[in-house]
């Protein structure tokens, strides 16, 4: 057992994806069909021996507070461990004030009476798999105060816009901590995942409440690199990072490779989720699926080719779904054809109707909506 608690930290105050967040936070959205984003941190740090875990969250929390329950699918015994669904006071109308160091403000107590003496922090906005023990004992051994987890990229002109990149010395010491502006294709992609003690994270976070209600873990953090060794740790396999409804529409159409999915899902540390029994999809007659993901429960009688399809959906005869991320229990009607598109849940699509998006802003119906 990891001598470690794990804090999922609130979306930073700059993302927003269209839409989709209206009705839910970013942490909660449906991903591959059967997943949640908050699946992925919180797997990984039940798999690292990490059984006490806090996640925060400041608006429309009832769908993340349905999924995560108790706890118990995560594999985390409710005799020694613990999931928390903490709150946030941070106002919703004015966005400055939404900070994740708001959020540990409003918690302090609860975080300074856990136990362990480390804490691991992970965003809730990425999609990667971690062995967390392995990042702990690497930050324990190299005798850093505080450790961050990055990635090389060679993308991030067009990828990773809402994210901060890191600048490392040769021993990997962290000289800044600045938003990726797109000026170069090589960067080192911060992945907003810390490693400290707690006491130090608690002395952090009063700190930078008392110096502005702007400021975030991050700014604090880099106001310390001449006190504190700060050092980074790279990380090596798929991540996506979730900040508008292009990069989600791309993260989950890119996990239909099999090279990319074996980057993420590895069978001796799962991702767990919270299931949902039902019968296995139907496959009629005249139905055409290519290269895509299909989740249980589905009916399929049209064509299906390169889209992820969450539980529940029905396609009828005679539709087209392509490059689509149609989440669950949507009715897609007779002889409609859709291209490059984010349908919500329980959306209904009517009858030969035509919905064409370019790849690179694919469109969004919205949840309960009819067509």
């Amino acid at each position: 057992m990891a001598n470690a608690f794990g804090i999922v930290a609130p979306s930073k105050r700059n993302i927003h994806v269209e839409g989709m967040q209206d009705y839910r936070p970013l942490a909660a959205f449906s991903f591959l069909g059967r997943y949640r984003i908050i699946d992925f941190p919180i797997s990984c740090m039940s798999n690292s021996g990490i059984d006490h875990i806090q996640v925060y969250v400041t608006s429309n929390p009832r769908s993340l507070a349905e999924h995560l329950g108790s706890g118990r699918h995560y594999n985390i015994n409710s005799k020694h461990g613990k999931l928390q669904l903490l709150f946030s006071t941070a106002s919703s109308e004015n966005d400055i004030y939404n900070t994740d160091v708001r959020s540990y403000m409003d918690n302090i107590e609860i975080i300074q009476r856990m136990n362990q003496e480390y804490v691991v922090i992970a965003p809730s906005y990425m999609v990667f798999a971690q062995d967390y023990d392995a990042l702990l004992n690497d930050h324990i051994e190299s005798g850093a105060d505080i450790s961050l987890l990055y990635q090389r990229v060679d993308n991030a002109k067009e990828h990773y816009l809402d994210c901060d990149v890191l600048t490392l010395n040769k021993q990997k010491g962290v000289l800044s901590i600045e938003p990726n502006l797109g000026t170069a294709n090589n960067k080192t992609i911060f992945m907003d995942t810390y490693v400290m003690k707690k006491d130090l994270f608690i002395t952090l976070v009063k700190e930078a409440s008392k110096i502005s209600s702007m400021y975030t873990l991050s700014q604090i953090i880099s106001e310390k690199f001449n006190e504190l060794d700060v050092r980074g740790i790279q990380h090596k396999g798929f991540c996506a990072a979730i900040t508008d409804l292009k990069s989600y529409f791309d993260a989950n159409l890119e996990l239909i490779k099999p090279e990319q999915a074996d980057q993420l899902f590895n069978g001796d540390a799962p991702i767990y989720t919270r299931t949902t029994d039902s019968c296995p999809t139907k496959y009629c007659d005249g139905a055409v699926v290519r290269n895509s993901l299909i989740s249980n429960g589905c009916t399929i009688k049209g064509t299906v080719e390169n889209s992820v399809i969450g539980r529940g959906v029905n396609i009828n005869e005679g539709a087209v779904v392509r490059n689509c991320v149609i989440l669950a229990y949507s009715d897609i009607g007779k002889n409609v054809e859709l291209e490059n598109q984010v349908i919500d849940k329980w959306a209904k699509i009517g009858h030969e109707a035509k919905l064409i998006a370019d790849a690179d802003k694919p469109g969004y119906i919205k949840r309960n909506d009819v067509l």
